[in-house]
Formats: C-alpha cells, structure tokens, sequence
C-alpha cells in the first residue's frame, strides 16, 4: 500500500480530536494487520470508492470509546444509548472525510458509517488487499485506525 494512503489519516485523526475534542493523538508506528478481527470492541466503518476503494475502521476499546463520546457529546452516554454509536459514526465520518480531502488529484467518495460493538466482532476486508493499522493514543485510552485501501485500477483487476 502507498504510505501517501496513510498519512491524510494521520493529519485527519490528529486535527479533528483536536480540535472537535480538545484531545491530542500521539501516532504510534503503523503495521500491516495480521488476522480477522478488529484491534477494538467498537468499530465505526467507512467505505471509499471512486480512484480508490476499501474502508476504514476507527476502532476503539469500550472504555476508550465512552470516554472520547463523552467529550463529544459534552455528557456520558451510555453504549446502549443511540447517540453513542451516532457520536462513534460521526467521528469516523469526520476523520475519514478529513483524510478523504488529502487525497489530491483523486476522486474519492465516502460511505454512510455503520457502528460496530462487541468484543472479537469481525469487520470483513478483502483478503487480498493489505489493511495498515495505525494505533494511536490518547488521554482517553489507546484506539486505531485501519486502513483497507487500493487503487480502483488494480480493483478491477483483480
């Protein structure tokens, strides 16, 4: 995978926790994913279409997760709660249009979010597309980004 895939994800993360959650991000060393399930037990997902296709998953622990709604709400909501998988979609939507924007010179599109919860769920990727994982941390707790991306031209050829 490009590492130019990787790095608008970076800058996206970084800029709306800070500036939409008063949250720094530090990055840790991204690596490519070994295995099925997702790094988190709460998953917001994207998918990207147009010059590049794949998906993007902003995946966090419980805990984390209810912490970082929290500051985005402005109050604890509980998991139960519709606004908490609203608020988790909303933040990988905001992240994922954010980096989509890095993306000069390409046509990309975004999907709707779906919101995941539960511990060892799977997000299904295509097996034969690389996903880097970008772990970040916070002072809410540790969360990452997993990037699922190829160029539409070796889409269709595959």
């Amino acid at each position: 995978m490009d590492p130019n895939y990787i790095r608008p994800f970076i800058a996206s993360i970084q800029n709306v926790f800070s500036t939409m959650l008063q949250l720094q991000v530090a990055i840790k060393e991204p690596h490519l994913k070994g295995g099925s399930g997702t790094s988190y037990d709460v998953s917001g997902i994207i998918g990207l279409s147009g010059d590049v296709v794949g998906s993007v998953v902003l995946s966090f622990p419980q805990e984390t997760a209810r912490r970082v709604v929290a500051l985005f709400c402005g109050q604890d909501v509980s998991a139960s709660q519709s606004d908490f998988a609203d608020a988790v979609g909303e933040l990988v939507n905001m992240v994922s249009g954010g980096a989509k924007a890095g993306f000069t010179g390409r046509r990309v599109s975004i999907s709707c979010p779906s919101v995941v919860l539960g511990a060892q769920h799977v997000v299904a990727r295509q097996t034969d597309v690389p996903t880097v994982i970008i772990p970040c941390e916070t002072d809410c707790g540790l969360m990452a980004i997993e990037v699922t991306i190829q160029e539409q031209a070796a889409a269709k050829a595959a």
